[in-house]
């Protein structure tokens, strides 16, 4: 039997080690598309696009347009929000998307590396599955289903033809005379999209939907530099299947050119648990380095039974239920005797509520409670990781490895991961664990990698350093679209909010920047199943802004302006910062994205700044209360904190 008290010494040591060893958080990475190597650059250039087929297409969106909704993003963010307005009783050609990919899906069209599956059961996690009527091949569907699957929901609510891909949005602009927002864009044709040109248009609305994980990182290693390397190297978000072998159209490619082939994989996120597996049953040797190992949970795979599947959706509303009960267990919220419908191990992780929220406790928590808070959430997840840990040691035959293989921190300081592969793969002889005890590689050589003081010659290189996570940083909730926003007084959003900091209602809208919304879980939730939050948002703004257009005159109204009230958003946004010590159950996390790196909360800010920094947090009692506040709010059916204007 472990002892509590020392397994919680072990996970601060652990913490402390990354903290000391690393010191430089985010700065030790830098994001592909801004990197002066024009090499490091090309790395997240969009290799997927079909330029001609593109080309060859009408395009929906020209300077001078008038569209009555714009929205940037056609991932599953985009995508709920066109249809939830058109269910909202708008038509899909009031509707324009832009999109910088060539092609739909987010993260979905970008991520094509083999063995890619949604770690979240396909029946909760696709969108819109009871409208479509579909059914997932498998319980944990594979990438390419996903994404073939959110280009079936573009055709069938008729808006696949109306967005201009290759397109960036660079500027927004507020006119009070046109009552609209004047947009800059610019877009790509020709060869790799390369042959860019600007575009204006004007929008009544425009809606923001960039996905939180969007910008591929690099890591900083001395040495050579990965310019340098002699060999093949990529990030797994833009995988090279001409290096590999294999195809993107496949959930587990044969990848044929590895056989003689030595190849290195840094990090062990939650794309490794997929892609190490992979590698492993085809390459000659496989190097897998790693700072700090991930929670590896069992999966539990299996094709969907048509029998079972006729139980689970044979009623109407069934979709809603079944989202509405994992996203009570993710927030360990679930009341006594509630069934668990997706019963797998995500169900299972009641202490991932530290992360997420839940309504185990009262939405107005005080420093003082930050210490129970804590000592909750580590007690109840103490069976869990015990049980993880009793996992590793089962199933990696070398006991050394094993160690080396077992996570040390709460269950919520990373997203947890599943696989029935990955850690069986560290069993064969061809895979190598490289351990680097929290420091991670050290440089790069023209033929290989430094770790631990050894060089490990590699003929490939995998990337696997994630993304960047500056959004957790809670500032302007749209630096992760890049884009230049100026509202009323042409205030940008960080100037509206410099002296009060972070002000919304519901986390998709603020004063000064009326017709203008976006999606973050920020003043909003969060959950394991993040579809269902951006459906959550989606499904909310196209309600306000429906509502809206009924009480000016009807939907067809032109000329009509939705705004935040100060009052609202200065309510909601104290009500934020009332829970906000409720998430100081990321202080004894290691360094993740999750906590910036372990730079999450400075500690010589004032008071002052303090409480202005806590603003910038998620709902305290997680989605299962956010989704009680929305709907308390539809319920009065008044559109309170929302001024509507007719021109």
């Amino acid at each position: 039997m472990e002892d509590f008290a020392s397994v919680q010494g072990k996970f601060a040591e652990e913490a402390q080690k990354r903290l000391r060893l690393r010191p430089e958080g985010v700065a030790q990475y830098e994001t592909l598309a801004f990197s002066e190597s024009d090499k490091l650059r090309h790395l997240s250039d969009d290799i997927w696009a079909d330029h001609a087929a593109l080309d060859a297409q009408t395009p929906p969106l020209a300077s001078g347009d008038r569209p009555k909704f714009l929205i940037a993003g056609a991932g599953i963010g985009g995508l709920l929000a066109a249809v939830r307005l058109i269910q909202a009783g708008f038509s899909a050609d009031q509707i324009r998307i832009i999109e910088t990919a060539g092609g739909v899906g987010g993260t979905w069209y970008w991520n094509r590396y083999p063995g890619l599956h949604c770690d979240m059961e396909a029946y909760v996690y696709l969108p819109l599955l009871e409208e479509m009527g579909y059914m997932p091949s498998h319980r944990y569907a594979p990438g390419v289903e996903i994404r073939n699957y959110l280009n079936d929901v573009a055709k069938r609510w008729n808006i696949d033809d109306k967005i201009l891909f290759r397109t960036k949005l660079d500027k927004l602009e507020w006119d009070e005379s046109s009552r609209a927002w004047k947009v800059d864009l610019t877009t790509g044709r020709g060869p790799n999209g390369a042959e860019k040109s600007s575009l204006s248009v004007t929008a009544e609305f425009v809606w923001v939907t960039a996905g939180l994980l969007t910008k591929p990182k690099i890591a900083k290693l001395g040495g050579v530099g990965f310019e340098g390397f002699k060999g093949e190297f990529f990030h797994p978000s833009r995988w090279n299947y001409n290096v590999t072998g294999g195809s993107p159209e496949e959930a587990f490619p044969v990848l044929s050119k590895l056989k003689d082939k030595r190849v290195g994989y840094i990090g062990t996120g939650a794309t490794a648990i997929q892609a190490v597996p992979q590698l492993a049953e085809y390459a000659k040797e496989l190097y897998v380095f790693q700072r700090t190992p991930a929670a590896v949970f069992s999966r539990g795979q299996r094709p969907t039974d048509p029998e079972e599947w006729k139980k689970i959706a044979g009623k109407p509303g069934w979709y809603a239920e079944r989202v509405h009960n994992i996203l009570l267990h993710l927030a360990n919220s679930a009341p006594p005797g509630t069934p668990n419908l997706v019963d797998d191990e995500w169900s299972r992780q009641p202490a991932f509520a530290a992360l997420v929220g839940g309504q185990e406790f009262p939405e107005v928590v005080g420093p003082e409670q930050v210490p129970e808070i804590i000592a909750h959430f580590l007690k109840i997840d103490a069976p869990n990781t015990a049980r993880l840990r009793k996992r590793v040691a089962e199933i990696v035959k070398d006991k050394e490895t094993a160690e080396k293989l077992t996570p040390w921190y709460p269950t919520w300081c990373k997203r947890p991961t599943y696989s029935d592969m990955y850690l069986e793969s560290f069993n064969k002889p061809n895979v190598h664990l490289v351990d680097t005890d929290g420091k991670g590689v050290e440089s790069v050589t023209p033929h290989g990698l430094v770790a631990n003081g050894e060089e490990f010659p590699l003929d490939i290189i995998v990337v696997g350093t994630g993304y960047d996570a500056g959004f957790m940083a809670g500032g302007d909730p749209l630096a992760a679209a890049g884009v230049k926003v100026f509202g009323r007084e042409g205030k940008t959003i960080p100037e509206r909010w410099e002296s009060t900091g972070y002000s919304t209602l519901f986390g998709c809208a603020t004063n000064g920047f009326p017709n203008f919304f976006w999606l973050s879980p920020f003043q909003a939730a969060s959950t394991g199943n993040y579809s269902s939050a951006l459906d959550t948002q989606a499904s909310h703004i196209a309600y306000l802004v429906g509502k809206a257009h009924e009480k000016a005159g009807g939907l067809a109204k032109t000329g009509v302006t939705v705004e935040v009230e100060v009052p609202a958003q200065e309510a909601w946004s104290t009500k934020m910062m009332m829970g906000a010590a409720r998430y100081a159950t990321l202080t004894p996390c290691t360094p993740s994205y999750f906590n910036n790196e372990g730079n999450l909360f400075d500690p010589n800010a004032t008071q002052e700044q303090m409480m202005k920094s806590a603003r910038a947090t998620m709902h305290p009692t997680g989605m299962p209360g956010f989704i009680e506040d929305l709907k308390k709010w539809r319920e009065e059916d008044k559109l309170s904190g929302i001024k509507v204007t007719v021109a």
